[in-house]
C-alpha cells in the first residue's frame, strides 16, 4: 500500500468529519414546531388533529365535513362572481340617484337618512306572528339595527357603509338543513358577503362556534350586527427565577357551577383579547378569566346562536392530549346541539386544488403564454450559449528576413577587424559559385585565354571588361592585404558583371 502524503491524510480527515456531521444531523430528533396552525392535518402541539378526530364523539354526530370553500360559497353553493355583476349594477344606479339627490338638496338628503333610521327602528320593534314571518323579520331587524347603530356612531362616512349593509339584507339561497359551523383559527376575519351569509345562516336556527386569538379590529358587519366588542388585555409579568420577569399564565373557567372542574391554564400570550357584549344585546358569558373578563360568550341571533372564544389554544393537540386540560374544550363544544358539523379549513389551508405559486399565472391565458415563452427563451439561450466555443486563433506574423541584416552585421565585424582580405576572399568564393551555377564553369582557369573568351561570349560583355574583372579577382586571391579602395573596386566590378550578365 503506497504511503499517504500529509495532504491526502488531511483531505481524508476532513471527509470523515463531514460524513460524521451529516450522519448526526440526519439522525438528530426534529425539534417541535410550536407554530399555531390549528389545521386538522397537523399533529404538532398547536394543531387540531386530535380535536378533529374526536369531533364526532364530542358533538354526538357522525356527519363531520371539512370545508375548503369561503363561507358564502359553502352556505349558498354559489361564488361571489355569480352575484357580483348584479350587485355592481345596483350600486352604480343607486349611487347616481344618491348623488343627484345630494346635489339638489343636502337638507332633504339628511331628512331622508333620519326617516330611514326611524323606519329601521320600527322594523326592529315589530314582532313576527308565524314561523316564516319570524325568520324573515329576524334577518331584516338584525341587519337594519346594525345599520342604524353604525350611522349614529360614525356619522356621514358610516352612512355609506350602512346603506351597503342594507342592500345585503336580501334573502340568500342558503342550503337546507340545520348544521353547526366551527372555526378554530389564529385570526378570524370575514368579508362582507361571508359575514352576511353567516348571519342569515345563524338566524335560521343554526349555530356557529368561533375560537380565534384575534378578531378583526374594525367595526365590521358581524360585530355590529351581533353587538359585541373585543378588547386587548394587557399582559402581566412577575419576577421569577433569578429575578427574570416572565409573563403570567391565564386561568380560564366556566361560569356554570356544574363545570367548575373544567378549567384550564394557558400561557398569557395565548389569550390576548377579551370579549364584551354591548348593552341591550342578548348574550351570555360562558367562561371568564380570573378577573371575570369574558373569553367565551354566546350571542343569540334569530333562532340560532354564535359562540365566540378568544382562546383557540385550548382546542389544540397539546391541551387535548392532557386529561386535566381536555375538559375545557369538551365542555365548550357541549353547548352545540348534536347535528351535522362543518369544520372550516379554508381560512387555514385555502381552497382545494392548485396551490402552487404559479396558479395565478396559469389561470390567465396571456400570462400562461408569457410563462411558456420565457421558459422556451431560457432553454434556447442555454442551448446556444452552452456550445463549445473555439479559442480565438492569434495572428502569427511571419518571421522577418534578416539575411541582409546578418550580412551587414558580419561585414561590419570583418571591417572592424581591418581584415579586408577575408572579405575579398568571401566575395571571390561567391563569384566562383556564380560562374558554376550561371555559366557551368566548374573549374575556371583565369589565365586560360579560351576560358576568358568563353566567359566573354556567355556573359555578353566585351573581352577587355572580362580581362579587367579576372585581373581584380586574381589580385584578391593572391594579395595578403587589401585596402578599402581595392575592396570597393572589386565589389563594384563583381556587381556590375552580375547585373550586365543577367540581362
Amino acid at each position: 500500500m503506497p504511503q499517504l502524503s500529509t495532504f491526502r491524510l488531511y483531505l481524508l480527515g476532513v471527509a470523515l468529519l463531514f460524513a460524521g456531521y451529516v450522519t448526526l444531523e440526519y439522525n438528530r430528533p426534529r425539534p417541535l414546531d410550536w407554530t399555531p396552525t390549528y389545521a386538522n392535518k397537523d399533529k404538532i402541539p398547536y394543531g387540531t388533529y386530535v380535536l378533529y378526530d374526536q369531533l364526532p364523539r364530542l358533538l354526538g354526530t357522525d356527519s363531520v365535513e371539512t370545508v375548503r370553500l369561503p363561507v358564502y360559497s359553502q352556505l349558498t353553493g354559489l361564488t361571489l362572481d355569480d352575484a357580483e355583476p348584479d350587485y355592481r349594477i345596483r350600486r352604480m344606479q343607486e349611487g347616481l340617484e344618491e348623488a343627484e339627490e345630494a346635489a339638489e338638496d343636502a337638507t332633504e338628503a339628511t331628512d331622508s337618512t333620519a326617516d330611514f333610521n326611524d323606519s329601521t327602528a320600527t322594523a326592529e320593534a315589530t314582532e313576527p306572528t308565524d314561523s316564516a314571518t319570524r325568520e324573515a323579520d329576524a334577518d331584516t331587524a338584525t341587519d337594519s339595527t346594525a345599520s342604524a347603530s353604525g350611522t349614529e356612531a360614525e356619522g356621514n362616512e358610516e352612512e355609506y357603509e350602512d346603506d351597503e349593509e342594507e342592500e345585503s339584507t336580501d334573502a340568500l339561497p342558503l342550503r337546507a338543513g340545520p348544521a353547526n359551523y366551527l372555526f378554530i383559527n389564529e385570526s378570524f376575519e370575514l368579508s362582507r358577503p361571508d359575514a352576511h351569509a353567516l348571519l342569515q345562516f345563524v338566524a335560521r336556527g343554526n349555530d356557529v362556534f368561533v375560537a380565534a386569538k384575534s378578531f378583526s379590529s374594525g367595526r365590521g358587519l358581524l360585530r355590529d350586527s351581533l353587538g359585541f366588542d373585543v378588547k386587548d388585555a394587557p399582559l402581566t409579568t412577575t419576577k421569577g427565577y433569578k429575578g427574570i420577569f416572565a409573563i403570567d399564565s391565564v386561568e380560564l373557567r366556566f361560569t356554570n357551577p356544574a363545570l367548575a372542574s373544567a378549567h384550564i391554564r394557558l400561557p398569557g400570550t395565548s389569550v390576548e383579547q377579551r370579549l364584551a357584549v354591548d348593552s341591550g344585546r342578548v348574550g351570555r358569558t360562558l367562561a371568564t378569566d380570573a378577573q371575570g373578563r369574558a373569553v367565551l360568550i354566546r350571542l343569540d341571533h334569530g333562532r340560532g346562536h354564535f359562540y365566540l372564544c378568544t382562546a383557540p389554544a385550548a382546542f389544540s393537540n397539546y391541551y387535548l392530549l392532557r386529561p386535566r386540560t381536555a375538559s375545557f374544550a369538551e365542555a365548550a363544544l357541549a353547548y352545540l346541539p348534536a347535528r351535522r358539523a362543518w369544520w372550516d379549513e379554508y381560512q387555514k389551508q385555502g381552497p382545494i386544488g392548485e396551490q402552487s405559486l404559479l396558479r395565478v399565472v396559469f389561470a390567465h391565458e396571456a400570462l400562461q403564454w408569457a410563462y411558456y415563452l420565457c421558459l422556451f427563451g431560457g432553454l434556447l439561450f442555454v442551448a446556444v450559449e452552452a456550445r463549445r466555443r473555439q479559442r480565438i486563433i492569434p495572428t502569427l506574423r511571419p518571421l522577418p528576413n534578416t539575411t541582409l541584416l546578418f550580412t551587414r552585421t558580419v561585414a561590419s565585424l570583418y571591417r572592424q577587424g581591418s581584415n579586408h582580405a577575408l572579405i575579398a576572399e568571401k566575395k571571390v568564393g561567391l563569384f566562383l559559385d556564380y560562374l558554376r551555377t550561371r555559366f557551368q564553369e566548374n573549374n575556371p582557369d583565369f589565365a586560360d585565354a579560351d576560358f576568358r573568351e568563353r566567359l566573354s561570349q556567355k556573359s555578353g560583355l566585351p573581352r577587355p571588361r572580362v580581362d579587367e574583372l579576372l585581373r581584380l579577382v586574381n589580385f584578391a586571391r593572391t594579395a595578403p592585404q587589401m585596402t578599402d579602395q581595392q575592396l570597393l573596386q572589386l565589389s563594384k566590378a563583381l556587381g556590375d558583371f552580375r547585373r550586365e550578365a543577367g540581362r
